[in-house]
């Protein structure tokens, strides 16, 4: 028997274990690391300046198109400001973020009934939209529209006994009255 004394060191055991190199096959998508879209600066200055036009905080920001604003007073009569919304990244999720600011914009409370208040916050947010020169998709218009028949439908559940003037449009077919 001839037996062969070979010296190995630490490296050249590890070398002996390492884990093979997997070969991805080309139809395979991977996730890479992109740049930003030229775009999402100008969302990132929209919510910079909201926050600091308007004095609001933000709660969370959802992962879901659906948003809520909400004001907050404590004992001594301080106002917090919140509100949850998607983060603005195309002009869906912007035209949401910016219909909660607008409830903070033009004020909890200014226009009665509620739903009135959602359609003044719709107005505003297409306004700010314009104002930053956002794109309002027809998207944006139907999410609007469909919100609004929603607010309408829900105050006549309730007992609403007239429609305001403004929102008579979006009066869903249930409710309309046949002439």
């Amino acid at each position: 028997m001839n037996f062969r004394t070979v010296a190995l060191t630490l490296w050249d055991l590890l070398k002996q274990h390492e884990p093979p190199t997997i070969v991805i096959p080309k139809n395979v998508k991977q996730k890479v690391a992109s740049k930003q879209r030229p775009i999402q600066a100008k969302y990132d200055g929209i919510v910079v300046k909201m926050k600091d036009t308007y004095g609001f905080r933000i709660r969370k920001w959802r992962t879901s198109m659906s948003g809520c604003a909400w004001e907050l007073k404590d004992k001594n009569g301080n106002i917090y400001r919140m509100l949850e919304s998607p983060y603005p990244k195309g002009p869906m999720s912007c035209a949401i973020f910016l219909h909660e600011v607008g409830h903070h914009a033009i004020g909890f409370h200014t226009y009665k009934p509620r739903c009135l208040e959602e359609y003044f916050a719709w107005e505003w947010s297409l306004a700010a939209m314009k104002a930053n020169d956002i794109n309002i998709t027809a998207n944006v218009l139907k999410r609007r529209d469909n919100a609004l028949q929603y607010a309408v439908a829900k105050a006549l559940r309730r007992g609403l006994k007239r429609v305001p003037v403004e929102l008579e449009s979006f009066i869903p077919a249930q409710y309309r009255i046949a002439s």
